[in-house]
């Protein structure tokens, strides 16, 4: 009788991950420089994606790419998309009629009298008043970059793009057959700057309040066991903000990662409890959990540079997450599969 032979791990085949990718507005260049580095490592085979908010473009921007062109199709739709970004930004700009202001893309613009009366108005006036007619630039750029009716058909990952119901205050995960452009611009619709977006009757503003972005369906959908989480907003920012801006920047960083410490610290008991016996292997999934990110980077720019599409900025983001995420690879590559390469209670609790 033929005995049962034991599956060995091959160290040469390709790894599974699943990605989280974090929102924040222009900063999501960072997560391009990430994804670009990441996809250009032949090792690495992405099973799935949870994302929010520009995080959400970008996922549903590597998924198409993916579908269009494998790898190099992605890395290809991730640079076309944030061009797009950055020449539309220049059409709107009315700061390109104010040479002054140029070049100042790493600091951005908060000591503007520009960007003060932006801000004042902001907080006076809904976008309901200033932009009754709900009129979106990111509409047109999306459809423009994406095949929605294909990725629909034949998407190549899972994906799951995060929003917040706004009645009900629930997260709501797009997937699948749900996944459009009302779908992303739903997940990244900031209620300060645009309409609630309306979609099957429900409305919906910024994934970020309830999962920036979601851990769960990578858990309960994957295979794989991997997740690597993109940070965008710096979990610890030293120093006490004091101005108006930089106070309020800070709690929406706070609360943007809070849905995050909240399961990282449910995946850290559920780890705990099978590491010590309690919980035998196999009724839980023991999770992986490793990060990619730059703090110090992050923490050094302005408020307002959120908002900065100057092409200078976003390749400057993009060539730190690309360096990030080789940093990561040289020095995790081996944990893959076999171990967190974070210390999650350090990290999150």
């Amino acid at each position: 009788m033929a005995t049962k032979q034991t599956k060995r791990h091959d160290p040469a085949a390709p790894r599974q991950i699943a990605l989280a990718l974090q929102g924040g507005g222009a900063h999501g260049a960072f997560t391009w420089g990430v994804l670009d580095r990441l996809l250009e490592d032949e090792r690495l085979v992405i099973e799935g994606v949870s994302a929010t908010s520009a995080g959400a473009m970008n996922g549903a921007v590597l998924a198409y790419g993916l579908l269009q062109g494998g790898k190099d199709g992605a890395r290809q739709a991730l640079y076309d998309f944030w061009h797009a970004v950055a020449e539309s930004a220049e059409r709107y700009n009315p700061l390109r009629w104010v040479p002054w202001l140029k070049g100042t893309h790493s600091f951005g613009l908060d000591h503007s009298p520009l960007y003060a009366f932006a801000d004042m108005m902001l907080r006076v006036f809904s976008p309901y008043q200033f932009n009754p007619h709900n009129l979106n630039p990111l509409r047109e750029l999306l459809e423009s970059q994406i095949d929605f009716a294909a990725l629909r058909q034949r998407c190549p990952i899972l994906l799951y793009l995060c929003a917040t119901n706004v009645e009900t205050g629930k997260i709501h995960l797009f997937t699948g057959e749900d996944i459009c452009a009302d779908a992303v611009l739903a997940s990244a619709c900031v209620p300060t700057l645009f309409h609630a977006v309306a979609i099957a009757g429900e409305h919906y503003w910024d994934g970020g309040y309830m999962g920036n972005p979601a851990i769960y369906p990578l858990i309960y959908h994957c295979n794989t066991s991997d997740v690597v989480i993109v940070h965008i907003n710096p979990i610890v920012r030293r120093g006490v903000p004091v101005t108006a801006a930089e106070i309020l920047n800070r709690i929406n960083e706070i609360s943007f990662n809070s849905s995050l410490m909240r399961e990282m610290r449910a995946i850290a008991f559920v780890t705990n409890l099978i590491q010590q016996g309690k919980l035998a292997r196999g009724e839980m999934k023991e999770m992986r959990i490793h990060s990619i990110r730059s703090d110090a980077a992050m923490s050094a720019l302005s408020v307002s540079s959120k908002y900065n599409a100057d092409w200078g900025f976003l390749s400057e983001l993009r060539d730190n997450g690309r360096r990030e995420a080789d940093a990561w690879l040289i020095q995790h590559y081996a944990d893959i599969g076999q171990r967190s390469s974070i210390d999650i209670h350090e990290e999150f609790l």
